[in-house]
């Protein structure tokens, strides 16, 4: 699919102001209720902030910070320019902002970035762009947060930039860092995201190198794998292990604003890690936005979920302890279901604990759900985007709003009301729908001024947006058009005021027109008009719409003369394309123009927009990067879950300001994956949900998509316990998908579920998914499990051969080393019955008698052939000193042995 947008829009430097006039709305409010535009001309505007003085400060995702002398005022200046540091990067970018509340007097602005380098380096790094390789959703380009201070001297910023905090290591590109407030304790609140995948359940198990973050266990480059891991989504638990030092990514801090050091009070401050006396609460996966409740300290703040919930949160006292909201354990008020499957200790030690363990949230709202039952708000996709608190007493909104906290979605683009109960408190009970159909929001604030609930338009052309009350009359809704809006003077322009309307019963409206733009509406009357324009220049004529109360709403339009807009047109890639992930896109495109001819490459940019939908159709767009001044270029196909695309848009700009754009949409190559259990009927978790066998996902192409097996799991009064994956992998690993159809069969077991899997082999080789290291180091506890040699027994061996089925009978152990030939290999168990699975084998020799004890059994029997490398065996072995024991058996010559199974009762 292709279209064209012509805009005959003077060019922002040639207007010299940001247009302050309200424009067409499609918000849907109560009665008595009217939206405006404040300002608009802005460039996707992520935050607020309204100073004590009266100054309004706006943050644009690219790291501009503009500032408003008034909310009269149209036109801002620049306070600063970080773009330099800002990595405005798909979600990443200038998100959170505070003015401190003394201002003036205590002259500082706060900033909260996503920073172009990874914790400790110097941007720019990645340039707003992300390199394949590493692919932004591939292996990820590495950030960090930064957390600064800026000192104002009247509307520009002065000195450097103090930088108070840079930490939140970031792989992916969402979940980034998150907004900022103050408490009426003085203290600066904090928050960020996890930094993990948005498409698999991340635990850390891909880079390049491989755990970027270098989450525990183990530094950069360590292999991270069930159940041990505590990388990707896990660092949001990172509070919960105390023996590695603390990360920021999905918690909340508490922080004394003029140093970035924890505040006075915190729950840790006690704690010899620095950043573990900063963190007030933890558990979150992307908590974007929050406020606190006026008058106290509490937090409030809306996480965006994964695929099944949205969460508004609250921290009661943030210097009582800390609180843990769950993620990536829970989603909402249940089990996260991808990552519950993993087996990870840092989960199932929390759900170990019991659901008194975690904070659920305040309130939440399912994917597949209304917020109001009956209401006009989509559902499917979600993401909360705003969360403010009206003043409990004063304001122009009537007293039902006191007290009441709003919160928006941005996917949904509605913002609605929990009005307050009877203790002040917002009752989730008490849910309307305040503004359906609202445009972008990705920030709510009130203004303490006027009591308006304002917030940030989030688009290419964004807007600050403000939402009034009225009373009896709601104002009437001005809506401009024309035809042409530009052409060779002189220019005769048909004006209709035909789409404007009011929203009380029984009222009429009269028109009033400004055609000649000099401030007089007084060029004609009714809902159309005509005028002719003499000579070239651009103009703004007005329409003016009044009930018949006197309430009346204005909208304007420009129109050029004496020029043309020029035509933008893209020569490749053609709406045919189908893309995989991370193959190569290359785009060119052009422009020409009437009165200027072929326009050069400083003319035209692009944008790139990755369209997320649901299954309903509907869709929200993630900005994802954009090229200056260029004729062509390439990018990386992104990974993302489907139904998503892309869309591919050029602008061309003429000399005279004006523009047209060409867009194409780019759909993936799809491909139907399909899940079985045998027997049928078990669970199996893709992605973020779990669900009976069989089912069928589709996918894109390339894309990565975490799976896993829960183990164990009951069906028809029955017990079975986990065995193999038809394509060799662990219990829990990842599939990139194929190009064509493919079915994954997990096997199960009756009777017997996975307890622990051990790959004997020398320490730096990789580990099979699901599997423990097993090298040749002494018995010792190892997290999850203590075991391995009563002596030392060497280095063990990957052989890299072709010949092995996989990496598990790739690796070995000898068991009869020279120094240790009586070694015996131990780990730690319950008491009781176990069925244990033992291989034999060497892809590279067959000079072995294989003799393999558990527990004195002989599991393991026989000679290898070059025909018949390895020697198997399975028996069932009954432990009673806690120990389950791996020894030579009497006969073993140059024994080996590559990996065990071991299996406890379902």
């Amino acid at each position: 699919m292709r279209w064209r947008r012509l805009a005959s829009i003077c060019a922002l430097a040639l207007l010299g102001t940001l247009l302050s006039a309200p424009a067409a709305r499609a918000s849907v409010l109560p009665t008595g209720f009217s939206e405006s535009v404040v300002w608009s001309g802005l460039t996707n505007p992520t935050n607020i902030e309204f100073a004590a003085d009266g100054h309004i400060f706006v943050a644009e995702k690219s790291g501009l910070i503009k500032v408003f002398d008034s909310q009269a005022d149209p036109t801002p200046d620049v306070f600063a320019d970080l773009r330099a540091n800002v990595h405005d990067f798909w979600d990443r970018g200038m998100l959170g902002l505070a003015v401190h509340p003394n201002f003036p007097a205590s002259p500082y602005v706060y900033v909260l970035y996503t920073y172009d380098a990874p914790v400790g380096g110097t941007a720019p790094t990645w340039g707003d762009a992300c390199a394949n390789p590493p692919g932004a959703t591939g292996d990820g380009c590495v950030v960090s947060g930064r957390l600064s201070r800026l000192t104002a001297a009247g509307n520009q910023m002065t000195g450097p930039e103090q930088v108070l905090v840079n930490d939140w290591c970031q792989q992916y590109p969402s979940h980034s860092v998150g907004d900022l407030a103050f408490g009426a304790d003085g203290a600066l609140y904090v928050t960020a995201g996890d930094g993990a995948s948005f498409n698999f359940a991340d635990y850390g198990q891909d880079g390049s190198p491989v755990n970027p973050c270098g989450d525990p266990p183990g530094g950069v480059g360590a292999v991270l794998t069930p159940p041990t891991a505590e990388g990707g989504a896990l660092r949001s638990q990172d509070p919960r292990t105390p023996a590695d030092p603390a990360t920021l990514d999905g918690s909340v801090l508490r922080l004394d604003p003029s140093t970035g050091a924890a505040m006075a009070g915190n729950p840790m401050i006690g704690s010899s890690d620095p950043n573990a006396r900063r963190v007030v609460a933890h558990g979150l996966r992307n908590p974007f936005r929050m406020t606190v409740r006026p008058g106290t300290s509490e937090v409030w703040l809306g996480d965006v979920g994964w695929n099944t919930h949205e969460e508004l949160n609250r921290i009661v006292a943030p210097t009582a302890g800390v609180t843990n909201f769950g993620w990536p354990c829970y989603e909402g008020p249940a089990r996260q279901p991808g990552y519950d499957g993993l087996d990870l200790s840092v989960c199932e030690n929390l759900y170990a604990a019991g659901t008194g363990a975690v904070a659920g949230p305040y309130y939440s709202y399912p994917h597949a759900g209304q917020v109001v039952a009956g209401e006009t708000c989509p559902t499917g996709g979600s993401s909360t985007a705003g969360v403010a608190f009206y003043p409990a007493a004063g304001g122009p909104y009537p007293a039902a709003y006191r007290g009441a906290l709003f919160f928006a979605d941005y996917t949904r683009d509605c913002i609605w009301v929990m009005r307050a109960g009877a203790n002040g408190l917002p009752d989730p009970a008490n849910r309307a729908t305040f503004a359906a159909q609202a445009s972008n929001p990705v920030d709510l604030e009130v203004n303490p001024a006027t009591g308006e609930l304002w917030y940030a338009d989030f688009q290419a052309a964004g807007a600050v947006r403000r939402i009034s009350f009225a009373g009896a009359n709601t104002p009437p809704t001005a809506v401009a058009s024309a035809s042409p809006t530009s052409g060779a003077a002189p220019l005769t322009v048909g004006f209709s005021g035909a789409g404007s309307s009011d929203p009380d019963p029984g009222a009429t409206l009269t028109y009033a027109w400004d055609l000649d733009d000099d401030g007089a509406f007084d060029d004609a009357a009714g809902a159309t008009a005509s005028w002719t324009y003499q000579q070239p220049g651009t103009y703004t004529p007005e329409l003016r719409v009044t009930d018949n109360l006197g309430a009346s709403d204005t909208d304007a339009v420009t129109i050029t003369a004496g020029n043309s807009p020029p035509t933008a047109t893209i020569a490749s890639p053609s709406s045919s394309l189908r893309w995989k992930v991370g193959d190569t896109v290359s785009f060119s495109g052009g422009a020409t123009d009437a009165q200027s001819g072929t326009l050069p490459a400083s003319a035209l940019s692009w944008s790139l927009i990755l369209n997320h939908c649901d299954s309903g159709g509907n869709c929200h767009q993630h900005p994802v990067q954009s090229w200056p001044q260029v004729a062509s270029g390439s990018f990386s196909a992104p990974d993302h879950e489907y139904p998503s695309y892309l869309e591919l848009t050029l602008t061309a700009t003429d000399p005279g300001g004006l523009t047209d754009t060409d867009t194409v949409r780019l759909d993936p190559q799809t491909v139907n994956l399909t899940f079985s259990t045998s027997p049928s009927g078990l669970q199996l978790t893709v992605g973020s949900a779990a669900q009976a066998t069989p089912f069928t996902r589709t996918v894109i192409v390339g894309s990565r998509n975490s799976v896993s097996a829960p183990s164990p799991q009951a069906l028809n009064g029955r017990s079975y316990g986990f065995q193999r994956w038809s394509d060799n992998g662990g219990q829990a690993h990842d599939i990139i998908a194929p190009a064509t159809a493919a079915t994954y069969t997990a096997t199960y077991q009756e009777g017997w579920v996975s307890h622990a899997k051990l790959n004997f082999q020398p320490t730096n080789a990789s580990v099979p998914a699901g599997y423990l290291k097993a090298d040749g180091t002494t018995y010792r506890n190892r997290g999850a499990f203590t075991y391995g040699w009563t002596a030392p027994n060497g280095t063990g061996k990957d052989r890299n051969s072709a010949l092995s089925p996989d990496q598990r009978y790739d690796t070995l152990v000898h068991m009869q080393k020279p120094a240790n030939p009586n070694a015996v290999f131990e780990i730690a168990v319950p008491n009781g019955t176990y069925r244990v699975h033992l291989v034999s084998g060497d892809p590279s020799q067959v000079n072995s008698v294989f003799r393999v004890n558990v527990e004195g059994v002989l599991v393991v029997s026989g000679t290898p052939t070059s025909a018949a490398r390895w020697v198997e065996g399975t028996a069932v072995v009954t432990v009673a000193d806690g120990r389950l024991t791996v020894s030579n058996g009497a006969g073993a010559s140059n024994n080996k042995v590559n990996f065990v199974d071991i299996e406890r009762p379902g």
